[in-house]
């Protein structure tokens, strides 16, 4: 059961400082891969055909796609398969799929106020119809550290953790008495013993496990967000942002032109993987 303490707001003012890329060399010999296009950050190290219409990574490499067949495949790094589920249309198109626990994949309707849960073969295990729990608005939700579910109920605006038959185990106040001006989160990350709540307008709101709220980070706009060993990514038209947490240190990117054109982008573990209409390039960054 959670334990929920009395929040309250402090704005610290966050000093950060910019830094250019670090360029270092690899064992990558990038005149073995095919139609290779590069610049000084960027090195291409795998292309996998296909048609997709969604992508997402996890924190070991796994690729998830959508395919145009109507399927949710999962790929290995080297591009072999890793599972599939053939029913992603089942409620309509999903609002967004939680990759964040390998072992365990959310797939969110939000239409119908249903998630699926799959496990890391993408065997089906349970869904919740959350109007049947009396839920009826979540924004967002990720899967918890200890294998439960994390949701933004738009409705009371609180943050809650429920386990996998729906019941609520937990939540936090009403943001709207936590803060002057009250997020709309559209991602929850639950990584390095803290879950983050972004809004695009407002920035990051971090929470440690009890609920309470601890910090925030003024970084607006970010596209494509992801939170993977101790870094923040995300992106804004053509620059990466790589934000350290713990040194409080912020990195940048300049995107090359050869990476236009993308239906989706995503930066993780120290790759780019950019969804194209004719497959998925990945890059890594040196």
């Amino acid at each position: 059961m959670l334990k929920f303490a009395n929040f309250f707001f402090t704005a610290a003012a966050l000093i950060l400082s910019l830094s250019t890329c670090a360029q270092t060399k690899t064992g990558f010999d990038s005149t073995n891969v095919q139609g290779v296009q590069q610049d000084s950050n960027f090195k291409q190290l795998h292309f996998i055909p296909g048609s997709y219409t969604l992508m997402d990574i996890d924190v070991l490499d796994n690729i998830y796609l959508i395919t145009a067949g109507d399927q949710l495949k999962k790929l290995k790094a080297n591009g072999d398969s890793a599972g599939i589920y053939n029913d992603v249309k089942q409620y309509g198109n999903p609002s967004m799929i939680d990759v964040s626990n390998p072992l365990k994949i959310l797939v969110y309707y939000k239409s119908y106020s249903t998630v699926v849960i799959l496990d890391r073969f993408l065997t089906y295990r349970n869904s919740i119809n959350f109007r049947k729990e009396n839920i009826f608005r979540i924004k967002t939700l990720a899967t918890s550290y200890d294998n439960n579910i994390w949701i933004f109920d738009d409705q009371d605006l609180t943050l809650k953790k429920i386990d996998d038959d729906g019941k609520v185990l937990g939540k936090t106040a009403d943001f709207r008495q936590l803060f002057d001006e009250t997020p709309q989160p559209m991602q929850i990350t639950d990584r390095d013993n803290a879950v983050y709540l972004y809004d695009e307008n407002k920035g990051f709101y971090i929470f440690d496990y009890y609920g309470s709220f601890k910090s925030e980070l003024p970084f607006l706009n970010w596209q494509h967000v992801t939170i993977a060993n101790g870094k923040i990514l995300g992106f804004i038209n053509d620059t990466l942002y790589s934000y350290e947490v713990n040194s409080l240190s912020l990195k940048t990117y300049k995107l090359p032109v050869f990476f236009k054109d993308y239906i989706d982008i995503k930066a993780m573990n120290g790759k780019v993987y950019l969804l194209k209409k004719e497959g998925i390039a990945i890059y890594t960054i040196l």
